[in-house]
C-alpha cells in the first residue's frame, strides 16, 4: 500500500536528504520498488527544447532510448535535431505534444528558465519521468511545486547539474564529510559570469520575428513584449522575465559540492551586495550574495552554522587561496583544520590547503556511490525502476534550487531576507513575495 507523504514529513525528509546527498524519501523509494522494470528496455523519450543545450541532451539519451517526439518553438534553432530525426513527430507547443502523443514515457526539458516548470509539471502530472535543465525553475515557488509534484506522482527525475555525477565531486564530498579539514563554517563560491549583457534596460525598437520562431510560444508564461534579438537565442539569461542571471545559471553547478558535502538544507537568511542599482529588467553585472545556514543535525551529528558567499565577477580575498592562483570560477570550503579548494564549476580536481599540511593525504574509502553510467544514465536507470538519480527533484534538486534562487530575491528586494522555509515566506518583508512567486500571463497558470 502506498503511503501518502504529508507536507510536514515531506519538508523534514527533503531538508535532510537534500543536504546529506543520497537518501530516499518514502514516496520515491516506494514508487521504484513497486515499478521494477527491464533495465534493457528502451523507453520512449520526448525532448522539449531541441536546439542548443537540448541538442546535447538529445544526443545523450538517444544512445540508449527511443526518441519519439521533438518540440521547439524555433524551427531554425532545432534544425540540426530535426534533420537527424526526420521521421520523428515535431511540435512547437509542448502542451499539444503531451496531449496528442500518448506513447511518451519521459521528457527532457531544455527550454529557457521561465518555461522549465510549466513543461515539467505538466509532464509529471501525466505520469511522465522528467529530466530538466538547471536551474530547475525560474522562481522559488516553482521549485517547491516541482518537488511536491514529483513526490505526488512518483516519477523518476533529474536536474541537469551534471557535476553531480562527476566522481571527483563525489570523492570531494566524502573527503569533507570525513572531517579531513574539520568543521566548516565558511564557504566561498565564485563565477566569471555573466558573459552576456546585464544591467541594461528593455530595447525600445521593434524587430521582425525571425522565420520559424513562434514568439508567443517562446514568451509562454512571461509578460507580453515585442520580439528583439537582445533576448533570443542567447542573452535571455540576463533578463528577469526569462532567466535567473549568473546565479541561476551557474550556482547549481559551482555551489553544488559545498551544498551536498555540508548538508546545508534551507538558509535562514540571505542578503546581497550589488555593484550598482538593480533595475527591474536585468540582473546586475557584479554582486556578492551571502547565505546564512543554521546549525543542523545530520546522521546524529551536529554540524555548525555556515556562511556561504557567492561572488559574480568578483573573487574572495587572496589570502584564502594559500598562495594558489585563483581560478575564474571555483569553490573554497574553510575548515577548522584546512581548506578544500576546487577550481572547477563541476567539482573537478581539488586541493587541500595549505598543501604542506596535507602531504601524503589519501582520500577516504568511498561512501557515496560512484557513477558508471553518466548523468543522463542515472536518470534513465531510475526511469526503468532503478535507484533514483542523485539530483532528483524530491531529495535534492528542488530544495537546492530554492536556496540558489533566494539569492535573486535578496538582490531584487535590496534587503536581508529572513527565510521561513516551511511557510515559504520572507519574514516581515512583504515586498519579497512578488519575487518568490511570479504572476503568469493569461492561459499559463500552473
Amino acid at each position: 500500500m502506498t503511503r501518502k507523504l504529508s507536507r510536514r514529513r515531506f519538508m523534514q525528509s527533503s531538508a535532510l536528504a537534500a543536504g546529506a546527498g543520497y537518501f530516499l524519501t518514502a514516496g520515491v523509494t516506494e514508487s521504484h520498488a513497486a515499478r521494477q522494470d527491464d533495465p534493457m528496455r528502451r523507453i520512449n523519450v520526448a525532448v522539449i527544447g531541441s536546439g542548443g543545450q537540448g541538442g546535447g541532451n538529445l544526443g545523450a539519451v538517444a544512445r540508449t532510448e527511443n526518441i519519439v517526439a521533438l518540440c521547439d518553438v524555433d524551427d531554425e534553432r532545432a534544425r540540426g535535431a530535426y534533420n537527424k530525426y526526420p521521421d520523428v513527430p515535431k511540435y512547437k507547443d509542448f502542451r499539444i505534444m503531451l496531449e496528442k502523443q500518448k506513447d511518451i514515457e519521459a521528457v527532457v526539458v531544455s527550454t529557457p528558465d521561465h518555461t522549465h516548470a510549466h513543461a515539467s509539471i505538466r509532464a509529471m502530472r501525466m505520469g511522465k519521468h522528467c529530466y530538466t535543465e538547471k536551474p530547475l525553475t525560474h522562481s522559488v515557488w516553482e521549485a517547491r511545486q516541482m518537488r511536491e509534484t514529483a513526490a505526488k506522482h512518483k516519477v523518476a527525475t533529474q536536474m541537469g547539474n551534471q557535476g553531480t555525477s562527476n566522481n571527483t565531486l563525489r570523492e570531494g564530498v566524502d573527503v569533507i564529510r570525513s572531517g579531513a579539514i574539520g568543521d566548516v563554517r565558511e564557504v566561498h563560491v565564485w563565477t566569471n559570469r555573466p558573459i552576456w549583457p546585464q544591467n541594461i534596460e528593455r530595447p525600445k525598437e521593434r524587430q521582425e520575428v525571425p522565420k520559424g520562431l513562434d514568439w508567443d510560444l517562446w514568451l509562454g508564461p512571461a509578460p507580453e513584449r515585442p520580439y528583439h534579438r537582445a533576448y533570443v537565442p542567447f542573452a535571455w539569461r540576463g533578463w528577469w522575465d526569462f532567466g535567473t542571471g549568473a546565479l541561476g545559471d551557474m550556482a547549481c553547478h559551482t555551489m553544488n559540492l559545498a551544498n551536498m558535502a555540508l548538508s546545508l538544507g534551507p538558509p535562514s537568511a540571505v542578503s546581497a551586495d550589488v555593484a550598482h542599482r538593480v533595475n527591474n529588467e536585468t540582473a546586475p553585472m557584479g554582486c556578492t550574495v551571502t547565505y546564512e545556514f543554521p546549525d543542523r543535525t545530520v546522521n546524529n551529528r551536529r554540524l555548525p552554522s555556515v556562511r556561504l558567499m557567492w561572488y559574480e565577477r568578483r573573487l574572495p580575498e587572496g589570502k584564502l587561496f594559500h598562495g594558489q592562483k585563483p581560478s575564474g570560477s571555483g569553490c573554497l570550503l574553510i575548515g577548522a583544520r584546512g581548506t578544500f579548494y576546487t577550481n572547477s564549476d563541476y567539482g573537478g580536481a581539488y586541493r587541500l590547503l595549505p598543501e604542506g599540511d596535507f602531504q601524503g593525504f589519501k582520500a577516504p574509502e568511498p561512501v557515496l556511490p560512484r557513477n558508471t553510467v553518466g548523468h543522463h544514465g542515472e536518470w534513465l536507470r531510475a526511469c526503468k525502476g532503478g535507484t533514483p538519480a542523485m539530483s532528483n527533484f524530491v531529495d535534492y534538486a528542488g530544495l537546492f534550487t530554492e536556496t540558489v534562487l533566494l539569492g535573486n530575491v535578496a538582490m531584487r528586494v535590496g534587503k536581508r531576507v529572513v527565510w521561513n522555509s516551511e511557510k515559504m515566506q520572507a519574514v516581515d518583508l512583504q515586498e519579497a513575495a512578488q519575487y518568490i512567486r511570479r504572476p503568469y500571463r493569461k492561459g499559463w497558470d500552473l
